[in-house]
């Protein structure tokens, strides 16, 4: 028997990427939309077809591959074969490929017209599609027009298509899809059946991982499948993407197993456990083993700005734990993570943990925006670190209600459990340092009454915070680095930051400023007008003064005006501003 002759000019066939390889061909391969495909299925199998579908998601859930799933639906032919009857319907349940199905998946089908919104934004565009609905398909059952990302068309372009939207001919059929829906009109979402596309669950993602790592005869870890979907944030194009990457980066195969390891460096993140270890270094103010552990994971290829948000997912989880320690139950995060974070979440209180989350959230973005990246993820730990300067709110504010003074030397106390030693850190950053003693050749200036900080203000020239200290403040407890004060009405609720930043500036020193919910004493200006009241009142009540009104009818006491540098022998008369007349004494 001769040998196979073999063509070797024959060019292989082209790869084709995992994406495009294992996009679902039919609803039942079509993952995480089941609400999705319940309710088609209900609707095909009743008749109740409608005439546009408007599908919206995230990037990479399956919009484009639901429109055409259903072109094929809506076209779906296939003729007899032995006991089994020819189907020349529409419907959702196509066990093999019908007579236009490849075409259709293939897009190049002359019925099935696909048209990217982002290049044919026009009311000319529009105007086409109108003209051309109006003829019969050429082959197949149904013209559908499958305009993708349509949020992008403009306006004119929209209000050309609400008539044939509302009342299109018999045998045409819209398919919208977009990530933006908020940008669709109105007008254009009430005319079509809406279907909101959820990302896919991290366990059927990394069940769907796994199914095509076996057929494509690839080992892979289980971790690193976990990161893949993590990292693709429920979207199954970008998984299947990295996927490919991942393969390529190490030649996988059954006999080299991709590796969580392999991941990391592919992606530029940081291996989980070195992101709770740079936490835990935080937490307990370890400043120069925190910025130790950053520049190693920077110098191992992971970006500080993800450094940062993976550290603020973890707090995010952290939190979770604590309040809802079943809900937090996610097959992308490792034992290691659930073990470690369940220890924090009995240590941390929730106040910690939020300030942490807010100082991880504004660095995050200080970091994206700097061209010094490392250097402003160094100042966020810093800051982090530092955070335990500052007491948490309702601490502050149960000390100034018992009287004490301030917890200004008192790190960010977490929630103990009981039984826990003295020395047990579980505070976001180290315990300040006592503060020290005030010398006599000390210039910062000494603030002895709350008067001294409205004076202090006004020589800063900061007039603006000097009025509002004058007006606003009704002081409860002052003493020197402790405010505690109501605000008037009106008041900004921001006053009480203001003062301890320009405090700490002026100072040089951090004050405790705090808002009660004791009423407090009156405002500088509220005193004021009452000693400026009562001088008036003492004044009225002078015979002399009786007797200017009564010969001035219709006169009135603006005002008193007092001043020590004049003889005491003076007038009464003359300290008195009257409107519309002046007098003396002579005049009486």
């Amino acid at each position: 028997m001769d040998a196979p002759i073999l063509n070797l000019d024959e060019p292989p066939a082209p790869y084709r990427i995992l994406a495009r390889k294992y996009r679902p061909a039919s609803f039942e391969d079509l993952v995480g939309q089941e609400p999705m495909v319940k309710t088609l299925s209900n609707a095909f199998d009743l008749g109740r077809i409608h005439q546009a579908y408007l599908l919206t998601g995230v990037r990479g859930v399956g919009k484009t591959t639901t429109a055409r799933i259903l072109a094929r639906a809506f076209n779906y032919e296939l003729s007899a074969r032995g006991d089994r009857p020819a189907i020349t319907q529409p419907t959702i349940h196509m066990p093999e490929l019908g007579v236009h199905c490849q075409a259709i998946i293939d897009s190049r089908h002359v019925d099935v017209i696909e048209m990217d919104a982002a290049s044919h934004t026009g009311i000319d565009d529009v105007r086409e599609i109108i003209d051309n609905a109006r003829y019969r398909p050429v082959l197949a059952r149904t013209k559908v027009y499958i305009i993708d990302e349509v949020h992008m068309l403009s306006k004119q372009a929209f209000n050309g298509l609400l008539k044939i939207l509302e009342e299109p001919p018999e045998h045409v059929k819209f398919i919208f899809a977009t990530t933006e829906i908020e940008k669709v009109p109105v007008t254009v979402r009430s005319r079509c059946q809406r279907f909101d596309l959820r990302r896919v669950e991290a366990d059927v993602l990394i069940g769907r991982l796994a199914a095509i790592c076996a057929k494509e005869a690839v080992a892979i870890e289980p971790e690193a499948l976990a990161l893949i979907a993590r990292a693709s944030e429920g979207s199954v194009r970008d998984a299947l993407s990295l996927l490919d990457q991942a393969i390529a980066h190490v030649k996988g195969s059954l006999n080299v197993e991709v590796k969580a390891e392999d991941l990391r460096l592919m992606l530029g993140l940081a291996d989980r456990a070195q992101i709770i270890d740079l936490f835990e270094e935080v937490t307990r103010g370890d400043i120069a083993a925190a910025l130790a552990s950053l520049k190693a994971l920077y110098d191992a290829g992971a970006d500080p700005a993800r450094v940062l948000g993976e550290l603020a997912e973890f707090v995010h989880f952290v939190t979770r734990l604590k309040l809802a320690a079943e809900t937090a139950q996610d097959p992308a995060i490792t034992e290691e993570e659930r073990r470690r974070g369940a220890a924090f979440a009995e240590k941390l209180s929730i106040p910690v943990l939020s300030r942490a989350w807010q100082l991880l959230l504004k660095g995050l973005q200080d970091v994206r925006d700097s061209q010094r990246p490392l250097a402003a993820a160094d100042m966020v730990l810093v800051r982090l670190a530092h955070a335990a300067d500052l007491p948490t709110p309702d601490e502050a504010l149960r000390h100034l209600q018992q009287g004490s003074a301030a917890p200004a030397a008192q790190p960010l106390r977490a929630s103990t459990p009981a039984g826990a030693t003295s020395g047990a850190r579980a505070s976001l950053g180290t315990a300040p340092k006592p503060a020290e003693a005030q010398t006599a050749a000390d210039p910062r200036p000494r603030l002895a009454r709350f008067e001294d900080i409205v004076a202090l203000a006004a020589g800063r020239r900061d007039i603006q915070l000097k009025i509002a200290l004058e007006r606003d403040v009704r002081l409860v407890r002052f003493e020197e680095g402790s405010i505690e004060f109501a605000l008037s009405p009106g008041a900004s609720p921001q006053l009480a930051q203001q003062l301890m930043r320009r405090l700490q500036e002026w100072t040089g020193r951090r004050w405790m400023v705090a808002i009660s919910s004791e009423a407090g004493a009156p405002s500088l200006s509220e005193q004021a007008e009452a000693s400026a009241a009562a001088a008036l009142v003492g004044v009225r009540a002078d015979p002399l003064v009786q007797r200017a009104l009564a010969v001035f009818p219709g006169a009135e006491i603006v005002g008193v005006r007092g001043n020590e540098a004049e003889p005491a022998e003076k007038p009464a008369s003359e300290e008195i501003g009257y409107a519309d007349a002046e007098f003396n004494e002579d005049d009486l």
